[in-house]
């Protein structure tokens, strides 16, 4: 890169100092826009909503409230919790599946139709099938977690365990390797490019499929917080927990960047100043 920029006529340091300032200036447009956003949600809602809706001022009165309550907290901690359990067991199973859809073409004839159908449907659809099952508890939320969350990771999985180099493995198997060893050592590093960005979707997903249920079901969670402060008018209250929830998609997706340029050195993603 610095005999490129040197071929034209660029020093060096010019190109490095240029990554602090399309930071800046990305960060600059992202809270012109955001500002943006708020202010027109706050005039359209004063001009033409009812008192109760809620709106940014609202909101930001209310977050004091909604922070010392001990009821909120819990319900945050009953869904966060459920989401870490669903993302755990999706990740164990959607990761063996993936890998076993991607280097067997038996497997993959087998299961990749039904894969992809289950992926398609909708999570509300599941829901009576999983009350029934598992009936009006937290075992039906951590179900249609799991269920929202898993086809994300076999799809992608085995996209990236098809797509590594048939070379990588015919030297692994001059060399006696098992089967089990070029899984772990060839195929799944190889795949990993792929397993992250299933494990964003299936993230966004487990969150869904966790307040989804909560809805449906009446489960304690942030989900049944959310629909009971909005049933009763409290919209300003429900609308703290939808930050929460927003809050944590976007530090959850943080870690995930911060984790791959830490322990993925090797895995360099197009970098266009975000």
């Amino acid at each position: 890169m610095t005999e490129a920029n040197a071929a034209i006529g660029i020093p060096a340091t010019s190109a490095s100092a240029a990554k602090p300032k399309r930071a800046g200036s990305a960060l600059i447009s992202r809270l012109i826009a955001g500002g943006c956003i708020l202010l027109a949600w706050e005039v359209i809602v004063r001009m033409f909503a009812p008192a109760y809706v809620a709106k940014p001022s609202n909101i930001v009165m209310v977050i004091p409230k909604v922070m010392t309550d001990p009821l909120f907290w819990n319900s945050t901690a009953q869904t966060l919790g459920a989401v870490a359990q669903g993302l755990i067991l999706a990740l164990i199973f959607g990761t063996i599946i993936g890998l076993l859809l991607g280097r067997s073409v038996t497997m993959e004839r087998m299961l990749r139709h039904y894969v992809n159908g289950f992926y398609a449907v909708p999570m509300i659809v599941i829901l009576p099938l999983v009350t029934l099952w598992f009936g009006y508890t937290g075992a039906a939320r951590l179900a249609t977690i799991v269920f929202a969350a898993v086809f994300s990771i076999i799809i992608n999985v085995s996209d990236g365990a098809r797509a590594v180099p048939r070379e990588y493995l015919e030297v692994a198997a001059s060399f006696r390797s098992s089967k089990l060893r070029m899984y772990i050592e060839i195929v799944l590093p190889a795949a990993t490019p792929y397993f992250l960005a299933g494990l964003r979707l299936a993230a966004g997903r487990a969150l869904i499929g966790a307040v989804v249920a909560e809805f449906f079901a009446a489960i304690g969670g942030l989900g049944h917080f959310i629909l009971y402060n909005s049933r009763t008018f409290h919209h300003a209250e429900a609308f703290v927990g939808v930050l929460l929830l927003a809050g944590f998609g976007v530090g959850f997706e943080v870690l995930v960047n911060w984790s791959t340029k830490r322990f993925l050195p090797w895995y360099r993603r197009d970098d266009r100043g975000t």
